[in-house]
């Protein structure tokens, strides 16, 4: 497996180098530690991957304290042995339990293909498995902008302000064709949800790795705002 692991985006500051007089500008990112709850393999799954899941289901606050975490039984299930009326009938029947990582149900989790040797369920993951990687690619959701039009969300220039246009000096133009093919061509750019979707950088440079406060700083910016759930994974880009 590519080496990789999930973080918190917390902010952005700069470093200075006082020798060169240079200002990096970095993203602070609090990137483990990640606990491994699954081992996917060919011969059950048809793929590879280890499975990361990076911080605690919180108690929510108006709920009694006998209860774990906001997780459901099903969720706990997943990361934790439940005693069930199937699980017994299951190991009457001989039926060897799947290991689980025996840890609190996980907020945030995500897969990263790749061969799985030298991975065990429940191994606890750090930032320093980064060590000696020099650039990382970063995954999160971008900020959302709600309902945008086409200048904003497109950059479009937008209609003269000339004579002859009246209100319309924001809109699209135009959309449609003609008699043939009298329809509207299929993936034209147009206003809609801004944001809010996967978005990727890649090629992020590593300027700093702190092993003690599980902390890792990248040069430039990472998609989603301050507290935003990412994926770092070391890059595949020459």
């Amino acid at each position: 497996m590519a080496k990789g692991i999930l973080g918190l985006k917390i902010g952005m500051t700069q470093i200075f180098d006082q020798e060169s007089g240079v200002a990096t500008p970095v993203t602070v990112i609090q990137a483990g530690p990640c606990t491994v709850l699954k081992l996917r393999t060919s011969d059950r799954d048809g793929y590879e991957a280890v499975q990361l899941g990076f911080i605690d289901k919180a108690r929510p606050k108006k709920e009694k304290r006998s209860r774990p975490s906001q997780a459901s039984r099903a969720e706990r299930g997943q990361v934790a042995d439940i005693k069930s009326k199937r699980s017994r009938q299951l190991s009457a029947k001989g039926v060897q339990p799947i290991s689980k990582a025996g840890c609190e149900p996980k907020a945030f989790i995500r897969e990263f293909r790749g061969v799985v040797d030298g991975f065990s369920i429940g191994q606890e993951i750090k930032v320093d498995c980064l060590d000696g990687v020099k650039a990382v690619d970063v995954v999160g959701t971008s900020k959302g902008r709600g309902y945008a039009g086409v200048m904003r969300r497109h950059n479009f220039s937008g209609q003269r302000a000339s004579h002859g246009v009246k209100k319309v000096h924001r809109h699209a133009g135009s959309t449609g064709m003609s008699a043939f093919p009298s329809r509207v061509t299929k993936g034209l750019r147009m206003g809609g949800q801004y944001g809010n979707s996967r978005s990727t950088v890649r090629n992020l440079r590593v300027v700093r790795i702190d092993t003690e406060n599980n902390l890792l700083l990248v040069e430039g910016a990472v998609p989603g705002p301050n507290g935003g759930m990412v994926m770092v994974k070391e890059t595949n880009k020459v």
